[in-house]
């Protein structure tokens, strides 16, 4: 494997690390901000951090046609993908929005299939079962909560993990016709099209000011790390590799929310987390090591 296709796989694997700790953070944010509210705080927070960066590099020229397309798909993953995670998160559970999530990379093969017309080989399909497999043993799908209160936030975690999958695959179709960081920008600003009239809103509805400092620091995360770096770095991926490959790097999230859970929640690593991590990694591997 050369550097820069090891490149696309850490950047992809970086991202889902990064949001491993996510649905625990927004849990608790939720708490006390509404999810299109909280949703517009993250995406103006990543949209200023990728400005500054992208003053400080050399002036590029966009075309009219770069920037609509651009914000086209960050209506699709930053609007209507992002809005549905924070609802289901909101109405469901941290546990629940990671397996169902889980799914994701199935539909990054699906839309690969369709509008890149990327092969769906034997060998991709095994790695994708392989990791699939090791994710469903480190959640557990049994302790997921389906009740019937929790029924629209479950529904929600579904479309945003497809429209999540259909965002990584027009960004693999699209973004590279410009430079990355500045169609992460641009694709960002497009999520706001959605969030800031529904965030509006739900300012009218309800109060959730006073927050403390550790509501703060969440939004801060939020914002900076799992938005601007995080969304950076999978975009990053989805250039380098192909669209089938990099989402398969979605599966780092459950190792990391399970270390996160053993390291600040006391939850016990047993030896099905190592068995199910190990099975996610090979699945990684088989795709890194595909000719």
């Amino acid at each position: 494997m050369g550097n820069r296709k090891l490149h696309g796989f850490l950047a992809g694997i970086a991202a889902s690390s990064i949001w491993g700790g996510m649905y625990v953070v927004s849990k608790v944010v939720l708490e006390h901000i509404p999810p299109f509210s909280l949703l517009s705080l993250r995406l103006l927070l990543g949209i200023l951090v990728l400005a500054v960066i992208v003053m400080f590099r050399p002036r590029i020229s966009l075309s009219k046609q770069h920037v609509t397309t651009m914000l086209v798909v960050g209506f699709v993953g930053f609007g209507i993908s992002l809005g549905f995670q924070f609802i289901g998160t909101d109405l469901s559970t941290a546990a629940n929005a990671s397996l169902v999530t889980s799914a994701t990379p199935a539909f990054v093969f699906v839309f690969a299939a369709w509008l890149l017309n990327e092969p769906i080989t034997i060998n991709r399909l095994f790695a994708l079962l392989v990791s699939t497999l090791g994710v469903l043993i480190i959640v557990d799908p049994f302790s997921a909560g389906l009740s019937a209160d929790m029924l629209w936030g479950n529904i929600s975690l579904v479309f945003a993990g497809v429209t999540w999958a259909l965002y990584s695959v027009l960004m693999r179709k699209y973004g590279q016709r410009i430079p990355i960081l500045n169609a992460s920008l641009i694709a960002l600003a497009g999520g706001l099209i959605v969030s800031i009239p529904l965030g509006l809103h739900e300012t009218n509805q309800m109060v959730w000011w006073p927050v403390n400092e550790a509501i703060i620091v969440g939004v801060l995360y939020l914002g900076i790390v799992s938005t601007a770096l995080a969304f950076y770095l999978w975009n990053k991926a989805f250039e380098i590799l192909e669209a089938g490959p990099a989402g398969l790097t979605f599966f780092a999230q459950p190792i990391v929310g399970a270390l996160l859970g053993w390291r600040f929640l006391d939850e016990d690593l047993d030896a099905k987390f190592l068995f199910g991590g190990v099975m996610i990694l090979i699945g990684i591997w088989l795709v890194s090591v595909e000719s």
